[in-house]
């Protein structure tokens, strides 16, 4: 039961404005460019990563941490056992994902590589 990194993802309207500061201010690399219909940016350390995505109708305002493990299963096992609510699992983009709210509010979700 591992974690192996996390991601800090952010949606709003000023998401342009940090991943321009990171980028352009600060010298780290954005993994993403803007299309048609993502705007923002991915910024990794290690396999860990900040994502800043641009409020759209299919994107709304939000702020959430994901925790990437070597096991979803386990973990969501772990945290049930203790009383954490979680739904999932849910399979997307080659992972399994369970979420869960943790107690200040904020969106979780758990994600390992779906084997």
């Amino acid at each position: 039961m591992n974690v192996l990194g996390y991601r800090y993802v952010t949606v709003s309207e000023h998401s342009m404005e940090m991943a321009d500061f990171l980028e352009n201010k600060l010298g780290i690399p954005n993994r993403r460019k803007e299309t048609d219909d993502h705007y923002g940016g991915v910024f990794a350390a290690g396999a860990s990563q900040l994502e800043f995505w641009r409020k759209s109708d299919c994107m709304l305002e939000s702020v959430m941490l994901q925790l990437i493990v070597d096991d979803a299963d386990e973990f969501a096992e772990f945290a049930s056992a203790r009383g954490v609510k979680l739904d999932g699992p849910m399979f997307e983009q080659g992972e399994k994902i369970y979420a869960l709210t943790a107690p200040d509010g904020m969106p979780l979700t758990i994600h390992s590589v779906d084997e």
